[in-house]
Formats: C-alpha cells, structure tokens, sequence
C-alpha cells in the first residue's frame, strides 16, 4: 500500500512527524504503522520535549487508503500479530500511543483533513489550521462510519449536534468554521503554520496553554436525557431522509453508546460496527461508485495519447429555454464567457432571465455574494445573430429535438465558426451522424448532453461518433471538469447511453398498468426502491412533449423491442403534459404538490380498448419485488445492449451515467453492478418467463444469455473475444464480450 512518515526534530527540541503518501497522503496500513514508530521514536528521545504531527505538500491527510478496503472486505489484511487486535489503529495507535503521550503532540493542518486524517488530528492534544483548511469525516458516503474514533471525539470537540450533523451529511467545514466550533485551536496563515505550532506544542508542555485528551472531555456533551433527546431526533431525520440505509443509525447507536457507557466502549463499539458495515453490500455499492467515478475520464485511446486540452474560453449556447439557460448558467459560474442565441428578443429576453433567475437563486441560498452575481452576469451575453460566433471556441446547440432544425443550425454554425471551434448538440436521443449529415466538419462535432437542471444535476455525458477526433473528446472532458460535472464518454447511437438504458423504464410501467397494476403502487415501489421519483412522476415532471418525442425515437429505431402504449397521447388531446398544465398522471396545486387522479383510470381503460389488451388480476396484486423486477430488468437488458455494442468503455461508466443521470440509488452501485448482485442467470430467466407471456419487449439479449449460461457476472472481465470498433482510426478495445 506504500507511504510513510519521517521525523526530524529541531534545536527547539520540537519533534516534526510528517505523514507522506502521495497524492493526498492517504493513511495505509504502512503509514499508520509508521505513524506509531514515529510516536514512539519520538516518546523515547531523550531531545525531544513535544510533537507536530503535519502532511507533506500541503495536505495533512485525505483518509484512510479506501483502495485497501476490497482486501478488507475479504479479510486479507490486518488478520495476524498485533494488527489483528480489536481496535488496533483506533486504541493502540491513536488512544494509547498518540493522546496518552506523556509528551504533548499538535497537529498542523493545511488542506485536507478528512476520514481518519482527522481522526488522527482529534487524537493529537491541539489543533491549529489555516483558513482554507477542510476539515470532515465523510466515511458515512462510503456506508461505514469513522472507524479510528471519529464517532467519540468529535461529539467531544464540537457538541452532539454538530457532530451528527457533520458525519451524517459527510460535510465537511473550513478553518474558520472549524475554530469557530472548537475543532481547532488556532487559524494561522499556511507559512506560519509549523513555526506556531512548534510552539503551541512547547506552551502545552509549559502548561501556558492545557494540555486536552479529547476522548474524555465531557463539557460540550449536554446531559443523558437531553443527549438522548438530540439522538433519537437525528435517528428520526436519517429513517426519513434514508429509509434504505442502515449505517446512518449504526452510527448514531456508536455515539450513543460512547455518551451512555464511556469512550472506550465507545471505541469498541465503533470498531465492531465498522467491521460488518465494510463487508455490506452497500459498502461494497458506495466504493464501487467511489472508484467508478474517479475512473470516466480514463477512455482508452483517447486519454493515453499525450493530448493536452486546448484553451476554451468563450461558448455559444443556441437556444436560451430551460436546458440552454441551465448549461450558460455552469459555464458562467465557472468563469467562461458565454453568447446566448435566441431566434427573436422575446425568447433571448426569457432565455438570459432565467440565467439571471438560477444565479439570483444562488445569492438568496448564500452560495454566491452579490458581487460575485455581478461578476457572473457580466460574462454573458445575448444575441440575435451569429456575428460574434467567429471567435467563440465552442458552441453548444440546445433547440428542441427536431432533426432538420438541428441539421440546418449545424450547416450555419459550418459557415460561421471558425474550423478549429468545437460543434457541439444538447441532443439528448438523436444520431449525431444524423444531426451533422450536411457538414464537412465531422471530427469536430461532439455531443454535450447535459441532465436537466443542467447547472445542478452532476452528469455530463460526452458523445463521440467515429469520426470524432479524440483532441474534441479531450477539450470537452476538460470543459466537463472545470464547470464541476462528472464526464462519462459514450459512443454514438439513439439514446446514447442514458436515456437508451433507462428507455424500457417508463415503457415497462406503462405495460404493467394497461394489465392490470396501479400507477401510485408502482411509483410508490421504485420510490421506495430508492430512486427520486416514479416513471409517472417523472414523466410528469419532464413534460409529455418530451416524453412523446423521446419514446417515439426508440419506437422508430427499436420497434422489434418497444412497448408500444396511447396512454399519454390519449391524455395530450384531452389537454394534459404534465406538471406545467397542473394535470398529468398526477394533480397539482399551486405549491406544485402531486396528489392522485381519479379521473386517470379511463384513460387507462381507453388505452387497453385500442390495444386490445384485457386486465389480469394478478398485475393489481403485484408485491413490490415484483414491481421491481418487472421495470428493472428491461432497464439492466437494455444497458446489457449498450455494453456489448461498445456504446461504453467500461461497465462501471454505465453505473455512474445510470446514477448521475437518472437518479438510480447510489448505494445499490449502478445499474450493472446491482444487476451483478442479483444474478445473471435468474435475471435472464425471468426475462425470458415474461417474453413468453407479454412479448418481445422482455427478450433477453444474446449478451445477457451469454453471460447467464456461464453463470458469470454482467461485466465481463477478461474474456477472450473483445469488440472491436474504430475512432478516427485507431482500434480501440471497448467491450468485452463472449466466445
């Protein structure tokens, strides 16, 4: 796992023990141990009187090393000698060798403190930070909780409440906030920071200031009843805000145990719990997407060529409605000037008014000062023609989903734009192929399909076809990461790989309630299963125009494998979209609140009468497993598809562009992953159970029957035939698939 620590000790008998492991000085089982032969190095020189634990380059410590937990989980390491023991780094390391040391120890922090970096901070008998500083203990995004006693100090250092609040939204607060607490002692500026924390050592041991053991401080820990009060308070928020996790109570019962029994059971507690909650699967989900994450922006053939990203500056966005208001709105925020583009004042008006709506939204949440608004707004201006467009590096197309439009905006932006500007379409389903066929501008055109609202939701999928050239797929990745989203690059076909994997989702709703099943049961039971809303829910919120002309897409190109359905044409005659018109599958009132229709069952019966399809009893009496299933399965069949097609690279971009985009719960790993966790074989058998009886629409593909003959995972690591397809030239490996 590699890293070390280093120790160096100055004439003012002060010793400096550095923790070093590249990039952000992670805490592996190698640092910690050398952490502790520091400690004890340093306890039994005769020269040195006190301690200074700091980070090399400006970063304490970002964490215990999460790329060793997958050995953990296994039970391969830590499992011998002294380092198999109950709560070795929590009470050997940090309570009975770094604060029970009789020579007083000060951490110095700069930059990140996070996880075990903290706790190992909180261990240490002073704090001092500076002012950027970012101190937390996120480990519950992981599905464990602190586990080097995390969960008893901080409550001690900064109160109950606080210290709920900071572990169960993994938040973490700079150094102010964090002197303002009590977190830390002293804010100093980052060249100070060793030279006064030298001597904040020397005073401790001079008795000039106290000399504290955080683990047994009770003044900022309020008395058992009220204690209690404040816990079952936080257990009632986290059963509400997370009804399917189980580590945010696990955690709150470790702190409780420490508040009622003392620290060290405390301790113990926390080193049991942390145990079973590592071998989770929700753990197991969370570092998945953890790694998954950090993994989209390597893309073989493309990352690994040398390219640097070119410097964009200035973007055009076409189109000022709710999706080109949102992506002007990311580029602002982050410092690009952006031209906004209307057919006429009226829309260019409404177009930078809601930009100015987003940021205004921002200034009264206190994410963004007034000047700053100003400084924002500055940076963004409209337009009528494309006169400006010959200096823009790139331009972002966000018109409606209209074929020809799209291709005659694009044949424009080939006359106005100068020939290294990147092309670039919102287009959330159609063919790029298709969208460019006029121009000559091929390896320049690239699709930035941003997730409404785009300057909130976190996904950007970046979309190259085969003759896009890997420096356009480099400039955007770069773009991707400077307006803060996370890039996932995907190949080009209908759908790409959103909404291409998530089109059966809907259409598998919409099967179950023209036999028989309830729309309220089924969203109340994909909601239940963890995503932010129902398919019905959802298609009221994005609009039936949108809906219809998304669905007619994957009707068109897909038509051996779409479930065809006239429910929501039927309620667009009837003057119903949705959530705008305060009628869809649901009713609005002015707060925009859902509540149930009565009047939709005969839009329903009006539906199975055009389609011939006769209610079954059973579909009324469908278990919310079976709901599940039933729309979830067509979802991981579909993904399937995409994966063996090489749409994506790696399964887990598919995980990551199902969780950012489409909301799929984060701690069930992405929708292969989750897919992984029930089973190639029985997901296949059921599909193929249900296209027997309801149709091709449950077929499985010959990917997943491959995958389920062999009993083997959906993601194929290490097959021996591999897909092979072509970008600009060079063969790229892109999906691993079957003899």
């Amino acid at each position: 796992m590699g890293g070390t620590t280093t120790i160096s000790v100055g004439s003012d008998g002060v010793a400096i023990i550095t923790i070093i492991n590249p990039p952000v000085n992670s805490l592996s089982f190698d640092v910690l141990n050398s952490l502790k032969e520091s400690f004890d190095q340093a306890l039994q020189r005769d020269d040195v009187k006190a301690i200074v634990v700091t980070g090399a380059k400006g970063k304490f410590s970002g964490g215990f090393d999460i790329s060793a937990f997958g050995a953990l989980q296994e039970g391969k390491a830590m499992t011998t000698g002294l380092a198999s023991k109950p709560g070795y780094v929590s009470i050997d390391i940090l309570s009975d060798t770094v604060e029970a040391a009789k020579k007083p120890s000060v951490a110095a922090i700069d930059g990140l403190a996070l996880g075990g970096g903290l706790e190992v901070a909180m261990a240490c008998h002073a704090r001092i930070a500076t002012s950027t500083a970012q101190l937390g203990l996120p480990e519950l995004q992981l599905g464990i909780i602190p586990g080097f006693g995390g969960t008893q100090r901080l409550p001690r250092l900064v109160g109950l409440a606080k210290a709920l609040e900071m572990m169960l939204t993994s938040k973490p607060v700079r150094g102010e906030e964090a002197h303002n607490l009590g977190l830390v002692d002293a804010i100093v500026p980052g060249d100070k920071l060793l030279e006064n924390a030298r001597q904040l050592a020397l005073d401790i041991l001079a008795r000039r200031k106290p000399w504290v053991s955080s683990l047994y401080r009770t003044d900022k820990i309020e008395p058992l009843g009220e204690a209690r009060e404040i816990l079952n308070f936080a257990r009632a928020q986290a059963r509400r805000q997370a009804p399917n996790l189980q580590h945010p109570q696990v955690c709150i019962d470790v702190i409780e145990e420490g508040v009622v029994s003392g620290p060290r059971a405390g301790l113990l507690k926390e080193y049991e719990e942390f145990q079973v909650l590592l071998r989770s699967d929700t753990c197991k989900s969370l570092i998945h997407v953890f790694f998954a994450q950090r993994g989209t922006t390597k893309v073989p053939g493309v990352t690994d060529l040398g390219l640097k990203p070119r410097q964009i500056k200035k973007v055009a966005i076409l189109g000022g409605g709710l999706m080109g208001s949102g992506i002007a709105t990311a580029l602002v925020l982050n410092g690009y000037e952006v031209v906004l583009k209307e057919v006429n004042q009226k829309f260019l008006d409404a177009g930078l008014g809601r930009v100015k709506a987003n940021l205004t939204s921002s200034v009264k949440k206190g994410k963004l000062t007034q000047e700053k608004f100003e400084k924002t707004m500055s940076r963004l201006k409209g337009v009528l023609d494309y006169e400006s467009f010959k200096d823009m590096d790139m331009v972002i197309e966000a018109v409606i989903e209209n074929v020809e439009l799209k291709q005659q905006i694009f044949s424009d932006l080939e006359k106005y734009c100068s020939p290294n500007c990147i092309l670039a379409s919102n287009t959330s389903t159609i063919d790029l192929n298709l969208i460019g066929e006029k121009t000559k501008s091929h390896d320049r055109i690239i699709g930035a399909h941003f997730f409404s609202p785009a300057h909130v939701m976190p996904l950007l999928e970046i979309v190259r076809t085969s003759k896009t050239s890997p420096q356009t797929v480099v400039d955007l990745l770069d773009v991707g990461k400077k307006i803060r989203k996370t890039p996932v690059v995907v190949g080009n076909c209908t759908g790409f790989a959103v909404n291409r994997m998530f089109f059966p989702y809907t259409q598998a709703a919409l099967l179950l309630v023209e036999r028989g099943a309830d729309i309220y049961k089924i969203d109340r039971a994909i909601t239940k299963f963890g995503m932010p809303m129902g398919p019905f829910r959802l298609c009221d919120l994005v609009g039936f125009g949108v809906a219809v002309a998304t669905g007619s897409q994957f009707v068109f190109n897909f038509p051996e494998r779409t479930y065809k359905s006239m429910l929501i044409p039927l309620m667009q005659e009837d003057k119903r979209a949705g959530e705008t018109t305060r009628k869809g599958f649901y009713l609005y009132n002015d707060r925009r609140k859902a509540s149930p229709d009565p009047e939709i069952e005969k839009y329903i019966e009006k539906s199975r009468e055009i389609s011939g399809i006769s209610v079954e009893p059973k579909f009324a009496k469908l278990s919310d497993k079976d709901i599940i299933e039933m729309v979830f399965f067509p979802v991981v069949n579909e993904a399937c598809r995409v994966y063996a097609e090489g749409i994506a690279v790696k399964a887990a971009d598919l995980d990551i562009a199902g969780v950012m985009g489409m909301g799929f719960p984060p701690y069930r790993g992405g929708i292969m992953f989750w897919g992984d966790s029930i089973g190639s074989k029985y997901i296949y058998e059921r599909l193929n159970e249900w296209s027997k009886m309801y149709g091709e629409f449950f077929k499985p593909c010959d990917y997943l029957a491959q995958r389920a003959a062999l009993g083997a995972p959906l993601f194929a690591v290490g097959s021996s035939k591999v897909a092979v397809m072509r970008w600009n030239g060079r063969r790229l490996l892109v999906s691993c698939m079957l003899n």
